[in-house]
């Protein structure tokens, strides 16, 4: 059992500080988890506390490879939404976000 956290990562240093294994530790390009030290914080916490806190939408994975935070669920906005109103803002001569 043990989540890991993927390129998308912008090494915030938001997770390392919680997580009440010591398992995550800075590498380069990004943050990894120590798999051996990962507990998935069963045992501590109702939900795992890296991926409660971080800001980046898909960057830590279950064992299964599932986005904890999948896209969507930190901004609220479905990514059929946000991708429409990027097409929309695009299509009137924008610059999409």
């Amino acid at each position: 059992m043990a989540l890991e956290i993927i390129e998308s990562c912008v090494n915030c240093y938001a997770c390392q500080p919680v997580c009440p294994n010591d398992a995550i530790y800075e590498a380069k390009p990004h943050f990894l988890i120590n798999e051996d030290k990962c507990t998935e914080c069963v045992g501590d916490f109702a939900d795992a506390q890296c991926a409660s806190i971080c800001p980046i939408e898909g960057a830590i994975l279950d064992e299964l490879g599932v986005a904890l935070n999948p896209p969507g669920s930190l901004t609220g906005i479905p990514p059929e939404r946000w991708a429409a109103a990027q097409a929309e803002i695009q299509a009137r001569g924008g610059s999409p976000l």
